[in-house]
């Protein structure tokens, strides 16, 4: 019998953030992870592997579009070892770190499966252990989708962690699903020589975020990928001797098509109902999400839920704020989990990400905005880097002029959406945002010229004229 304060399951982002804050706050904390290594599916299998990919895809498409610049280098000879082994050790290195951190906290971490047996214990699958505990805070988090119609057990069938593998690259890849994850692992195949298709059943890729924001990126992947079939179901995958032939339901689509690699990226599934959590009475719904409240708090006193378990986004961002929420509750703080944006990042050339309200969603709640649009095309910036798409889309209220929401598509979009999380969290209008002296050339100043589109101060381009 292992005793503790408290006790956290699953070492990911926000299970690690947990575990470590509440340490700081002076708890003993024992922390269970089912895998070898601490960090989840982010540092081991997700956001992290995926990046480190993601710069190597970045590093060939510049060498290519270098002869615009009058640099003309020889075509790239890739050493798929050593890009595996570039990518390992950048993961090696984070989860090193984590175990230090770990250690220097005198966090106990065991390895095994924890699974519920009361609203105080827990067992450790694959010993005799059981552990005690007075909190606990689940941060088991999500797995892959996947669906029993197509044949995973063919290795030529992947998801996205056999696809971060990078076993080898693939003459004709086909990609099932052209959200996020979907469409950044087309950006690293197609960077390492694989013919990409894409088929997503949706009207548009990243379905979530606006048409507008994501124009950009599927205007530029259009002319460089095989295909790309929206509107488009997948009725069936045949592994054969020859290839992978899939069947195809869509107006532009064939019949049937056949592809040395499919890769199925179709979302992600919470692993609620994988933890025996309803032998401590905790409440889980059909979909394997844990409610909880603004605590954190599961229906359950003593018991926490964070991250993806919890519900949508699925984002590492999210559960780590939410993991020092639970880990100052239970240390008898006052904290709650209140944040007014999300941000969402797509890691692809060109980035998208987004924050705040979209204006699909302002449009369906009634919400009257006023919209600013700035194309990167008049970018100073964006033009010396060798680019010409792109867009920032500032969204605010039509009577107070505060901001609700923004889009960003272009190069490093992930790094520039902050501001506008920022100037939402802190209540920012239109004004706040343009009269910003923002550095110039920078690819940042769009943020404040959206702004001043919306107001009609623009003088970089003619002033839009809002019909909302």
């Amino acid at each position: 019998m292992i005793k503790t304060q408290v006790l956290v399951i699953g070492s990911g982002p926000g299970g690690y953030t947990a575990a470590f804050r509440a340490a700081d706050l002076g708890k003993e904390v024992v922390l269970v992870e089912n895998h070898d290594n601490l960090g989840g599916v982010c540092l081991n299998v997700g956001c992290i592997p995926s990046k480190s990919l993601l710069h190597t895809a970045q590093v060939i498409n510049e060498a290519k579009s270098a002869n615009q610049l009058g640099i003309n280098f020889e075509s790239p000879k890739i050493d798929i070892k050593g890009v595996r082994k570039n990518k390992e050790n950048t993961v090696n290195k984070l989860t090193g770190g984590i175990k230090v951190l770990a250690k220097a906290r005198k966090v106990k971490v065991l390895t095994g499966y924890a699974k519920f047996l009361s609203t105080n214990q827990v067992s450790l699958g694959g010993t005799d252990e059981i552990i005690e505990f007075e909190h606990c805070v689940i941060a088991a988090g999500s797995r892959v989708t996947k669906l029993p119609i197509f044949p995973f057990e063919d290795e030529r069938v992947m998801d996205s962690t056999d696809a971060l593998l990078l076993e080898d690259i693939p003459k004709r890849l086909l990609i099932v699903g052209g959200g996020i994850i979907g469409l950044e692992m087309a950006t690293i195949y197609d960077a390492l020589g694989s013919e990409i298709t894409i088929v997503e059943l949706c009207e548009q890729l990243i379905p979530t975020a606006d048409k507008d924001i994501i124009n950009p990126l599927f205007k530029r992947i259009k002319k460089i990928y095989s295909n790309i079939f929206l509107n488009t179901k997948v009725t069936k995958i045949t592994a054969n001797k020859k290839g992978i032939k899939v069947s195809f339901e869509g107006k532009d689509a064939p019949e049937t098509d056949t592809f040395d690699k499919v890769l199925v990226s179709i979302g992600r599934s919470p692993n609620g109902h994988l933890l025996d959590a309803e032998k401590a009475g905790v409440d889980i719904d059909k979909d394997g999400f844990i409610v909880t409240n603004r605590q954190m708090k599961t229906n359950v006193d003593n018991i926490f839920a964070i991250g993806d378990i919890v519900g949508q986004p699925m984002l590492a961002h999210k559960a780590t704020h939410e993991a020092k929420v639970a880990a100052e509750v239970i240390c008898g703080q006052k904290s709650g989990f209140d944040a007014l944006t999300i941000p969402s990042v797509a890691y692809t050339d060109p980035e998208v990400a987004w924050t705040g309200k979209t204006e699909k969603e302002l449009t369906t709640e009634g919400i009257k905005f006023k919209k600013g649009v700035f194309p990167w095309a008049a970018s100073g910036r964006n033009l010396s880097i060798g680019r010409s798409e792109g867009i920032t889309k500032g969204l605010f209220d039509s009577e107070t002029g505060k901001i609700l929401g923004m889009g960003i598509c272009g190069t490093n979009a992930g790094e520039l959406i902050s501001e506008a999380s920022l100037a939402i969290e802190m209540g920012c209008d239109m004004s706040d945002i343009a009269l910003t002296v923002h550095a110039h050339p920078t690819l940042s100043e769009t943020t404040a010229f959206a702004a001043e589109m919306a107001e009609g101060t623009i003088t970089d381009l003619m002033p839009q004229k809002n019909k909302k």
